[in-house]
Parts: C-alpha cells; sequence; structure tokens
C-alpha cells in the first residue's frame, strides 16, 4: 500500500470515527479495503455503503467483487443480483449490464450447486 493510499485510508477511517458515515465513505473504504487484499474489511464497508444507500449501484457491483475475490461466491451472485435489480429501478443500465456480464462469468467458473430440486 503506497503511504498516499495509507493516507487516504487513514483519513476515511477517522471520518468514521467522527461519525461522519454515509454511503460515500463506506464505498471509498471498502475499495480501499479491497486494493490491500482485506476483502473481509471490504465486504463489511460496502454492505453497510448498500444498506446506507441500497440504490448505489456501484457500491453493490464492488461488494460482488469484493465477495468473489474472498471466495464467497454465492454472496457475490447475490451482491450482483441485487445490484442488478437496484441498477435497473434506477435506470444505471451500464452498471446493470455490468454486473450482469460479472454474473455469467461468476456462473460459468462457478455453477451455483444444485438444490435437489427445491424452488429459490
Amino acid at each position: 500500500m503506497s503511504n498516499q493510499d495509507r493516507g487516504l485510508r487513514q483519513s476515511l477511517e477517522a471520518m468514521l470515527a467522527r461519525g461522519q458515515d454515509s454511503a460515500l465513505l463506506r464505498f471509498t473504504l471498502g475499495n480501499e479495503c479491497l486494493k490491500a487484499g482485506e476483502h473481509d474489511n471490504a465486504l463489511e464497508h460496502l454492505q453497510r455503503a448498500v444498506s446506507l444507500e441500497p440504490g448505489y449501484s456501484a457500491a453493490w457491483r464492488q461488494l460482488g467483487k469484493a465477495a468473489q475475490t474472498g471466495g464467497h461466491h454465492s454472496r457475490a451472485r447475490q451482491a450482483w443480483r441485487d445490484g442488478i435489480a437496484a441498477a435497473q429501478a434506477h435506470g444505471d443500465v451500464q452498471a446493470a449490464k455490468e454486473m450482469m456480464v460479472f454474473l455469467r462469468r461468476l456462473d460459468k467458473h462457478h455453477p451455483e450447486p444444485d438444490d435437489g430440486g427445491k424452488q429459490r
């Protein structure tokens, strides 16, 4: 992690400690954690971002990426499905298309386990 990245992250964490929580802050902090390879921390911050702002399609996209990178394929799949719905509801066509591509790639390389014929 570069000094610049470390400084940004420290600033973001200080803002959070002062109670300045927001979807954008959590999104940015989640991205910084993801860049640092801290998947669990990234998941926590990105999940909070979408909780604070359910229509935040970029946060859904990154939540899926963090989950996939951390080996949580089911969680990635669900994040992208939820993200596609959120993006479509807000007219964010490009984000929806991106997440559809990510979902197809995930399904190709890590198919969903057979649920024994149970309906979802």
